[in-house]
């Protein structure tokens, strides 16, 4: 949990079909929170359809559902 921190973009891991999402979603952080009395620690993540629009805001417990995108730009051509 230590690498995936806010605003990073992520991919779903497993289907989660309580929240209408399946495998290869891709989503952003929108909170990182600590463990309390009665809920683990994890992750809050948005995850949006093609036009944009919010598809499901859910809580990821467990990191190893999830997987951080990094991104490389492409260099311009010299």
């Amino acid at each position: 949990m230590d690498d995936i921190h806010e605003l990073d973009v992520v991919a779903l891991l497993v289907d989660r079909p309580d929240a209408g999402l399946r495998r290869g979603d891709i989503g952003t952080v929108i909170q990182v929170f600590d463990a309390t009395n009665g809920h683990p620690s994890g992750f809050i993540v948005e995850f949006v359809d093609e036009s944009g629009s919010v598809q499901a805001q859910t809580d990821i417990v467990d990191p190893s559902s999830i997987v951080k995108l990094r991104f490389h730009p492409a260099r311009e051509a010299a």
